[in-house]
């Protein structure tokens, strides 16, 4: 028994069909599996932040992009020295800021005479912090301030500290507002680095 070529092209147009078909199949599901995994990560986990302004100058500039991660401060409390992406505790909470952790809570900051000190339990004399590992020696942190922050507030700064809206002018920063800490830096690829919280001496 033979098949004629109307059969053939027939049976040809079907398995084009069903290939056709499974490739559909298989993209969709593709999509769907990476949609599936793409989406928890990019709202609960990691999500991409770009640098506005030079307050961070110069361990950030102007439209380099990062990564948050979001994840940590679910799990454990923010560190001194990690750079975190924050709502400023004033307007209408939709921008983003991005500082330092200086002063952690129920520790007493004060800026005076162009310097940080630091009052705590290890310290209670105070202590002045050095921040030389981030920022140049000469660097002067100018403004008036001392507060003893709450058991939920962090005293936050920019690296430029004569170019940043920070904690010296809004004040402590809650965690609650606190999005994430910088943990990827991607773009440009030239300065691609991965962040840690830098030494201190306390």
């Amino acid at each position: 028994m033979s098949f004629g070529k109307d059969n053939l092209k027939k049976v040809w147009r079907n398995s084009r069909l069903q290939e056709a078909v499974d490739f559909s199949v298989e993209i969709i599901k593709i999509v769907i599996i990476s949609l599936a995994i793409i989406i928890p990560v990019r709202y609960f986990l990691v999500q991409p932040f770009y640098v506005k302004g030079a307050s961070m100058e110069p361990t950030f500039f102007n439209h380099e992009y990062l990564i948050i991660n979001e994840i940590d401060y679910r799990f454990e409390a923010p560190a001194r020295g990690e750079v975190v992406v924050f709502r400023p505790p004033y307007g209408d909470h939709t921008d983003y800021f991005i500082k330092r952790i200086i002063g952690l809570p129920g520790e007493e900051i004060k800026v005076k005479n162009g310097r940080i000190l630091v009052f705590n339990k290890e310290h209670p004399e105070g202590i002045v912090l050095d921040e030389s590992f981030y920022l140049a020696s000469d660097l002067i942190t100018s403004g008036d301030y001392d507060k003893v922050l709450a058991a939920d507030e962090y005293f936050l700064l920019g690296d430029n500290r004569g170019s940043s809206l920070d904690s010296r002018m809004f004040g402590p920063v809650k965690k609650e507002s606190i999005v994430g800490k910088v943990w990827v830096r991607g773009w440009p690829f030239n300065r691609l680095t991965v962040f840690s919280p830098p030494p201190y001496n306390l």
